[in-house]
């Protein structure tokens, strides 16, 4: 049997997919380290309470707008995708109020813990909800754009089109958000010392709510494009969340810009290693992509132990 050979190109288009998805999920995992000083556990899960949300609402969206299109898909799912992304930003904030605030004063590692209580909640509820089953949004599937196809000799669907490209509009949005605004500034100077920036007048608590509405938001879009290439799984968060985490810490774990860098590396390199089986170059086949993935960040670390965005001070 004469084997497959793809263009190395393909494999560098769909590491821009994986990408996109990993960078949506490390920048909320990032800001709530830099703003609220710990490690959300239940980041991964959050991500599958935004899919899940977002799949709920095809239920009534679909058969109200039927098969309207734009950009190659249908328009009930850019409005689930806007429900998923509301619904886990209100969520994380509902979810601060109750669990994170109340042991706000505990260490980071209470907060830790709690965060992994949270997690389990959120699978549990998910779980109750929809069941065990895999789960499709239902989008009719399509082969790759004709001209993509002609051009550069790689297969591209509509699909994976608008996840990179709404993947570009947010994260150009937030990066407007951290420079172009007061909200950003205030942000950032919490980001860097919560306690100066209270004693300064900033309402930090007015940062915080802002922090969760954004990164849940933003963990709920990853989750639902995650869930449109594959499939929405009631575990799909939680099996991503330790290369979501490997993304932060090689970019320099805190760091928003960071962690944009280090999932666009991390998402590369996981998709990369078929390509880099073939040339002799690891030789280890795609089921140990995330086992590469993690090589590569302990080989940078090395270099540079304050990742790729952190301070080397």
């Amino acid at each position: 049997m004469i084997p497959l050979q793809i263009s190395p190109f393909q494999y560098v288009a769909n590491g821009v997919v994986f990408s996109s998805i990993i960078v949506l999920a490390a920048i909320g995992l990032s800001l709530v380290y830099s703003i609220a000083d710990f490690a959300n556990f239940a980041h991964g899960d959050l991500m599958t309470v935004g899919a899940f949300s977002a799949l709920f609402s095809v239920g009534f969206l679909r058969p109200m707008l039927g098969d309207a299109g734009v950009f190659g898909l249908p328009l009930w799912f850019f409005l689930a995708l806007a429900f998923g992304m509301g619904a886990a930003a209100v969520i994380s904030v509902i979810t601060d109020r109750v669990v994170y605030q109340p042991v706000k004063g505990a260490d980071s590692i209470g907060l830790l813990i709690s965060s992994i209580g949270v997690a389990l909640v959120y699978r549990a509820l998910v779980f109750l909800s929809f069941g065990t089953e895999a789960e499709r949004y239902g989008v009719p599937r399509q082969g790759p754009i004709p001209w993509v196809r002609e051009t550069l000799g790689i297969a591209v669907t509509p699909r994976n089109l608008v996840v990179v490209t709404l993947t570009i509009v947010l994260v150009t949005a937030l990066h407007l958000t951290l420079t172009r605004t007061t909200l950003g500034r205030k942000m950032r100077a919490t980001a860097d010392n919560a306690d100066l920036a209270r004693v300064s007048g900033i309402r930090t608590s007015e940062v915080i709510l802002a922090m969760w509405l954004i990164g849940g938001a933003l963990a709920a879009a990853g989750g639902v494009f995650l869930g449109l290439e594959e499939l929405v799984r009631p575990r799909m968060g939680f099996d991503i969340l330790l290369i979501v985490f490997a993304a932060v810490i090689l970019g320099g774990i805190g760091s928003v810009y960071g962690a944009m860098l280090g999932g666009l590396v991390i998402g590369m390199v996981h998709e990369l290693v078929p390509l880099f089986n073939q040339w002799g170059i690891i030789p280890v086949g795609s089921r140990y992509a995330a086992a590469v993935a993690f090589v590569i960040m302990v080989a940078i670390l090395l270099v540079r132990p304050s990742g790729i965005a952190g301070d080397s001070g």
